[in-house]
C-alpha cells in the first residue's frame, strides 16, 4: 500500500482539473459526485497507509517509509527530490485531512447547492486538500514548501469566493498578505537549514541535529524563523488577525481550513521539526509564551462576540495557542493530540453553525436567533456535543488533549497552568454562552426567517453526526495511564520524537495530582456553564446592541482589544503615506519626470528641426554655401 502513496495526493488534483475544466458542462450533481468521491478515493488509500504504519508499529518497526518519486532539483551540492515521507505522525495527518475534506465536500453539496460558482468552489476545495497533502508528505522542506504555499493560495482563493463583495475581497487579501510574512520567515529558514546541514532531507537533517549541543545559535535563529512561518499560519500573536476576518468565505472553507488543516500546519511543521526546537529552549519558550497570550486574548474576545462564525474563529486561535503551548513545554504529542480532536469538534462547530445559518436565511447575529433546538434537533445535539467537547468536560474529546497540554504545564510551570486553566475557562463560558444564545429561549428572528427554519439535508447533517460521535470517543486514543489507559497515541508516535524524548527530561506527575488537576478543570467548565446558563437562560439576557454603553472590559473585548485599529495606525497608514509620497515624489516627479522630460525634449527639438524643412530652393541654396563655409573655415584653422 505505501507504493501507492503518490495516488493520495494526485487524486484531488485530478478532481481539480476535471471540475475546474469542465465547470460550465458539467451538472452539479456530477460535479459533487467528483469532488467528494476523489477525496473518499484518497481517504480509503488513507487508510491502507495508515494500516500499514499501525501493523509496523505493533512489530516494532519505527514505521517510516520514504517513497521516491522524481529528482526534480539538482545543482551543485543541492539536491532535492519529490519523495513523500510515511510515518505515524504523516498517516494520522492523511486520515484528517482525508477524512474531515470528505465530509465538509458532502456537507458542501447541500450548503453550496444553490451557488452560481458550486464547480469552481469544487475545484478550489479539492486543489486545496491536494497543497495539503503535499504539505503533510513532503520528505524535505522544499516539498513542505510548495503545499505550505499552495494552501495559502487555496486560501485567498476560498476566503474571496465571493469576491463581488468588497469586504470579503479585502479579508482574503489580508490573509494572503499576513501569510506571506510568515513564509518569508519559512523561506529564509530553509536557506539557512541548507546552509547549516547541506541538504534539505528530514532523513538526514535531523540525525546531524540531534548531535548539536542545546542552545546552538544556529538551531535557535532557524527555530525563530520556522516559528515566524507558524505564527502567521497558524495565526498566533502577532499574525492573528487574518483568521477571523476569514469567515467571510463560505462556512465550509471555515471548517476545512480553519478548524481542521490549513491552521494546524505551523503546529505539524514544528511537530515534524521538534528535534531542532528541543535543542532550542529559548524557542520553545517563546512558543509556549506566544501561545498562551494568544490562547487568552482570542478568549477574551470571544467573550462579547456575537457573530456566531466569529466566536468559532477567535476560539480556533484560542485553541491553536493551546496547541502551541503544549510544543512550547515539551509535550509534543498533547499538541498533536489536540489537533485531533480539535478538527473533531470544531469542524463539528464550524458545520453546524453552518446549519444554523442556512436555516435562519444567512442570519449569523446570535442576538437574533434562540429556541432553535426544536427546529433543528440533529443540529443542536450535534453542537452540543462539541460544545461539551471544546468546553474540556469529560469523557468527551477535549478533556482528554487538553488536559494533557495543562498537566505538561503544571510540570513546567505552575504559571502557565494557571493562566491555562483562567483561558479554559473563558473557553467553557463563552462556547456555552454561544450554545444558549443561539437555541434556547424565544425566538428572537423576523416572522419570515421564523416560517423559513428547517433542518438542514441529509448532505448535511450526517458530516455532523459522524463528526459528532467523533467528538465522543476521540479522547479514547490517548487516556493517561491515570485513569487505566496506556498513552497509546504516544506510544504509537513515540518514533518521530524519540530524538526530542532522549535529550528532555521525562515528564512524570503522580497520579494523585493528576487527578486534582483533572478534577480542577472539569469542575471549572462545569461552572462556568452554570454561569452562562443562569445568564442567558435563567435572566433571559440579550446582548447589547452594537451602539450600546458597555463597560471598559467589555467594550476592550467587543472591539476585540482594538488590534486591528492599532495595526492600521502603527503600519498600514504609514505605509500607506510612505507609497503616496513614492508615488508622488519618487514614481511621478522622479521617473516619469524624467522619461516625460526626456521625451518632450526630444518631440519640441523634432519641432524646431522641422522648421528648417521649409521647401524653399533659395533657402537650400543658402544652407548648402553656409555649409561649405563653415567647412572651409574648420580645414584652414585645423591645418
Amino acid at each position: 500500500m505505501i507504493d501507492l502513496i503518490w495516488l493520495i495526493p494526485l487524486l484531488p488534483l485530478v478532481g481539480f482539473l476535471i471540475n475546474g475544466l469542465a465547470r460550465n458542462v458539467l451538472p452539479k450533481s456530477l460535479v459533487g459526485a467528483i469532488g467528494s468521491g476523489v477525496v473518499l478515493a484518497a481517504f480509503l488509500l488513507s487508510c491502507g497507509v495508515f494500516s500499514s504504519v499501525y501493523a509496523a508499529r505493533q512489530a516494532g518497526e519505527t514505521a517510516t517509509f520514504i517513497q521516491p518519486i522524481f529528482q526534480w532539483i539538482g545543482a551543485g551540492d543541492l539536491s532535492v527530490s519529490m519523495s513523500f515521507l510515511v510515518d505515524p505522525l504523516s498517516a494520522i495527518m492523511l486520515l484528517i485531512v482525508t477524512g474531515i475534506g470528505f465530509l465538509i465536500h458532502v456537507y458542501s453539496i447541500g450548503y453550496m447547492k444553490h451557488d452560481a460558482g458550486f464547480a469552481k468552489f469544487f475545484a478550489f476545495l479539492n486543489l486545496f486538500i491536494f497543497f495539503m497533502l503535499l504539505l503533510v508528505l513532503g520528505s524535505n522542506y522544499v516539498v513542505m514548501f510548495i503545499g505550505w504555499e499552495g494552501v495559502g493560495l487555496c486560501s485567498y482563493l476560498l476566503i474571496g469566493f465571493w469576491f463581488t463583495n468588497t469586504a470579503y475581497a479585502g479579508a482574503a487579501k489580508k490573509a494572503f498578505v499576513m501569510n506571506r510574512i510568515g513564509d518569508l520567515g519559512f523561506l529564509i529558514a530553509v536557506f539557512l537549514i541548507f546552509a547549516t546541514f547541506g541538504t534539505l532531507e528530514f532523513s538526514q537533517i535531523f540525525p546531524q541535529a540531534a548531535g548539536m549541543t542545546t542552545g546552538d545559535i544556529t538551531l535557535l535563529l532557524i527555530t525563530l524563523l520556522l516559528f515566524i512561518a507558524a505564527t502567521g499560519k497558524s495565526a498566533q500573536i502577532p499574525l492573528f488577525t487574518w483568521l477571523p476576518d476569514a469567515m467571510a468565505g463560505p462556512t465550509p472553507v471555515s471548517a476545512l481550513i480553519h478548524a481542521a488543516t490549513m491552521v494546524t500546519a505551523g503546529i505539524y511543521m514544528i511537530a515534524r521539526s521538534n528535534i531542532l526546537f528541543t535543542l532550542s529552549p529559548i524557542t520553545l519558550q517563546i512558543v509556549a509564551a506566544i501561545g498562551l497570550c494568544t490562547a487568552l486574548l482570542a478568549a477574551a474576545i470571544a467573550i462579547t462576540q456575537n457573530d456566531i462564525k466569529k466566536v468559532l474563529a477567535y476560539s480556533t486561535v484560542s485553541q491553536l495557542g493551546y496547541m502551541f503551548l503544549g510544543l512550547g513545554v515539551g509535550a509534543f504529542t498533547g499538541a498533536f493530540f489536540h489537533v485531533i480532536t480539535h478538527a473533531f469538534f470544531k469542524g463539528l462547530l464550524f458545520l453546524g453553525a453552518g446549519s444554523v445559518i442556512h436555516a435562519m436565511s444567512n442570519e449569523q447575529d446570535m442576538r437574533h436567533m434562540g429556541g432553535l433546538r426544536k427546529q433543528l434537533p440533529i443540529t443542536y445535539f450535534t453542537m452540543l456535543m462539541g460544545t461539551i467537547a471544546i468546553a474540556g468536560i469529560p469523557p468527551l474529546s477535549g478533556f482528554f488533549s487538553k488536559d494533557e497540554i495543562l498537566a505538561h504545564a503544571f510540570a513546567t510551570n505552575k504559571l502557565l497552568w494557571i493562566l491555562g486553566f483562567i483561558g479554559a475557562l473563558f473557553t467553557a463560558f463563552y462556547m456555552f454562552r454561544m450554545l444558549f444564545l443561539t437555541f434556547f429561549g424565544k425566538f428572537r428572528g423576523s416572522a419570515e426567517q421564523a416560517n423559513h427554519v428547517h433542518e438542514s439535508p441529509v448532505t448535511m447533517t450526517i458530516p455532523l453526526i459522524v463528526l459528532a460521535v467523533l467528538s465522543v470517543i476521540g479522547g479514547m486514543l490517548n487516556v493517561p495511564a491515570a485513569l487505566g489507559g496506556s498513552h497509546a497515541l504516544a506510544e504509537f508516535l513515540s518514533p518521530v520524537f524519540a530524538d526530542s524524548a532522549a535529550r528532555s527530561e521525562a515528564f512524570h506527575l503522580a497520579h494523585s495530582t493528576e487527578y486534582l488537576l483533572m478534577g480542577v478543570s472539569a469542575i471549572g467548565a462545569i461552572v462556568m456553564a452554570i454561569v452562562a446558563y443562569r445568564k442567558y437562560i435563567s435572566n433571559a439576557a440579550v446582548p447589547a446592541a452594537d451602539g450600546a454603553p458597555r463597560g471598559v472590559l467589555s467594550r476592550l473585548s467587543y472591539h476585540k482589544f482594538y488590534v486591528d485599529e492599532l495595526y492600521d495606525r502603527l503600519i498600514v497608514r504609514p505605509l500607506n503615506g510612505l507609497s503616496v509620497f513614492f508615488y508622488r515624489f519618487t514614481d511621478r516627479g522622479g521617473i516619469d519626470g524624467l522619461v516625460n522630460g526626456l521625451g518632450k525634449t526630444i518631440g519640441e527639438t523634432g519641432k524646431g528641426l522641422r522648421l528648417l524643412q521649409s521647401g524653399n530652393v533659395g533657402f537650400y541654396i543658402f544652407m548648402m554655401v553656409i555649409a561649405a563655409a563653415a567647412l572651409l573655415a574648420y580645414g584652414f584653422f585645423n591645418l
